[in-house]
Parts: C-alpha cells; structure tokens; sequence
C-alpha cells in the first residue's frame, strides 16, 4: 500500500465506498473506516499502521495545499484507539 487509492480499493473489499464530496472529507472517512476495521481486528498491526501513515500524510497535503483548516485530526483517531 503506497497512497491514499490503495486504501480505498482496500476498503472496496469489505464493501466500503468513500465519497463524500470533498478529497479531505474522503481522508477523513477513511481514517476512521480503517479504526473501526482495525478495532474489528480485521487489519494487522503493520497494515494498520501503514494506513494510518498514508492517510495523515495524505491529509497534511491536501490541508495544505486547500489551506481548509477546519477538520477532523486524523491522528488523534490513532492515539484514541491504542
């Protein structure tokens, strides 16, 4: 998994379809997808954490590059579930 469409076409397997309108909504459905499949205990520990990664980056990115600082903290998600 290298980026933000291997997550989703991961998540397309277990019947999870993100589009929410907005590229840094969809990071942050995802995000939370990801908690609750980890939480499930259908991801490892390494395939959690690899998507964690992506996505925070992901969503750094796209955070900066909207200048959209109105959103959801894609890595206190992480720190709440451990």
């Amino acid at each position: 998994m290298k980026n933000f469409y291997d997550i989703l076409q991961y998540l397309k397997k277990y019947e999870i379809y993100i589009h929410v309108g907005k590229r840094l909504w969809d990071i942050e459905v995802a995000a939370l997808e990801v908690d609750n499949l980890y939480k499930a205990k259908v991801l490892s520990d390494q395939d959690y954490q690899t998507m964690k990664v992506i996505l925070a980056k992901e969503h750094r990115q796209e955070v900066e590059r909207t200048g959209d600082n109105s959103h959801y903290d894609v890595n206190a998600s992480q720190s709440a579930s451990h």
